[in-house]
């Protein structure tokens, strides 16, 4: 590949190219990426999964042990699956000043504007090295940055600082919930409907166990933390999925229930399971029957992100975007894992919005593209 300098949007629409689905192969998007910079002179470490079909990414503008600032982003996207696009989901088209594809503003938009000041900043002498980090499987519980992270907990320097792109319309945001996600197994006794009470219906345990977890999500609501800069203030229960059930005249013996807590900073997970715990005894109780069973496992897990909007990244990252205000987001992201971690102060801020994520025709505005560029601008003006 020839060393030649792209725009952040045609950068774009080659990533946008690469159908790079949560579980899906993503190598290709990264090989590709890793040749870019490789052709600046920009070396990158690729953490293959175990089949080698999905890696994470992390470059480095020069070989300097000075602790840097990393930008970070995903690169799968989430399926397009039942949508009703109006053009191919994996062709960037522009129009009317919107650039249209999946990923484009969750996050790919903000990938292209880092690959490519990754390339501008190995042309230029850097007191402050720049870092890049991509991961996979993101969007199913920050499941592939882990790799990525086991990394930097052994690297002799670490970066001083991180911003994760997740979509803010370049708002800085200082902290998200942390989510636990799990599923519950509920085991009853099969038998013929006919004689349904002579049995112990699944199903039955299992909307006993949703209705439990609405009336802790209710204390919650009702007697919990409060923090009014998100949307929802306080730490919510939700139950996604319900499976369960052979035929209408087989009583179910087995049930399940995917759900899940997204916890601000000052609940603790561990007492509102325990909580859930208490509920679920005592319900039991009332079957009067050793065979019913009600328990749960971790799917998977990552932390929130807190942090202290008058730290040095926060006003560091405010200078780059003009910006005095500081919000905080619904959705989590890879920035607690780096916080928690590996203690890398971290931000989210990137372009476009997340009220167009994970949509049919998603799309980031031609503005957006153009002022996160100007964002990485002053950031590289600011590491000489």
């Amino acid at each position: 590949m020839a060393s030649k300098n792209l725009s952040s949007i045609e950068i774009l629409e080659k990533l946008i190219s690469f159908p790079t689905i949560s579980r899906t192969p993503n190598i290709e998007l990264i090989n590709w990426v890793s040749e870019l910079l490789g052709s600046f002179g920009v070396k990158s470490t690729i953490l293959r999964n175990e089949d080698g079909s999905r890696a994470n990414l992390f470059a480095t503008s020069s070989d300097t042990l000075e602790p840097g600032i990393m930008l970070s982003g995903h690169t799968d996207v989430v399926p397009t699956d039942g949508q009703n696009w109006h053009t191919n989901p994996f062709e960037l088209k522009q129009s009317d000043g919107k650039l249209f594809g999946r990923g484009t503003a969750d996050m790919k938009g903000f990938c292209a504007s880092a690959i490519r000041i990754m390339c501008a900043a190995s042309q230029n002498k850097l007191s402050t090295p720049l870092h890049l980090a991509l991961s996979f499987d993101e969007e199913i519980g920050c499941i592939g940055v882990r790799s990525l992270i086991e990394m930097l907990k052994t690297s002799p320097v670490k970066p001083k600082m991180c911003i994760v792109g997740e979509p803010t319309l370049l708002a800085v945001a200082s902290g998200h919930k942390g989510k636990i996600a799990l599923q519950t197994t509920c085991k009853g006794i099969e038998g013929h409907s006919a004689l349904a009470p002579l049995a112990l219906n699944a199903l039955h345990l299992g909307t006993d166990f949703v209705n439990i977890i609405r009336e802790v999500q209710n204390e919650m609501i009702n007697k919990g933390n409060e923090d009014n800069d998100y949307d929802v203030p306080y730490t919510t229960l939700h139950v996604g999925k319900m499976n369960g059930g052979v035929a209408l005249n087989i009583v179910p013996n087995l049930c399940t229930i995917d759900w899940e807590i997204r916890n601000l900073a000052n609940d603790s997970t561990e007492t509102i399971l325990t909580r859930v715990k208490e509920l679920v005894e005592l319900k039991l109780q009332e079957y009067k029957s050793p065979k019913a069973e009600i328990f749960w496992r971790e799917t998977f897990s990552y932390p929130g992100l807190g942090t202290d909007i008058n730290s040095e990244i926060i006003n560091f990252v405010r200078s780059l975007t003009g910006t005095n205000n500081t919000i905080k987001v619904a959705f989590g992201t890879e920035g607690g894992l780096f916080h928690k971690e590996v203690g890398i102060p971290t931000v989210v801020c990137g372009p476009g919005s997340m009220l167009q994520g994970h949509k049919p025709n998603e799309f980031i505005t031609v503005e957006q593209m153009d002022r996160c560029d100007l964002m990485m601008t002053n950031l590289l003006t600011s590491l000489k």
